[in-house]
């Protein structure tokens, strides 16, 4: 399946509901949390819906790597300071036991000034 329409996120990355983007291609969404945790907060999505981590496989590696090649730049776009002084916390909830809310694979890029308000 590519798209879930009952799915918040692909609703997001197909444009029917608004986010404040951070960065869009053919196959990657990254907007800002609505709820962040830190200064610097946001989500990164593929736009094809996978349920979790746990639902990836081999052929997802492409998409993978270029979504974790993103990461750091996009950081430092939206205001982590450089490593090693700075830096950013990337996290991705897998399942109910991993506290995932969203079923749809997502990563929180967090990071700015400490403390946060979580973790």
């Amino acid at each position: 399946m590519s798209h879930d329409p009952d799915c918040i996120f692909c609703k997001i990355a197909q444009g029917q509901i608004p986010s404040k983007k951070v960065y869009e291609d053919e196959e990657i969404l990254a907007f800002h949390d609505i709820q962040p945790w830190a200064p610097v907060h946001f989500l990164l999505i593929p736009k094809r819906h996978i349920l979790s981590l746990a639902h990836v496989g081999e052929a997802d590696a492409p998409l993978l790597g270029k979504m974790m090649s993103l990461v750091p730049a996009l950081a430092k776009q939206e205001g982590c300071r450089p490593y090693p002084e700075g830096g950013f916390r990337l996290v991705c909830n897998t399942g109910d036991d991993g506290g995932q809310e969203v079923q749809h694979l997502h990563f929180h890029v967090i990071g700015g000034p400490r403390p946060w308000r979580k973790g």
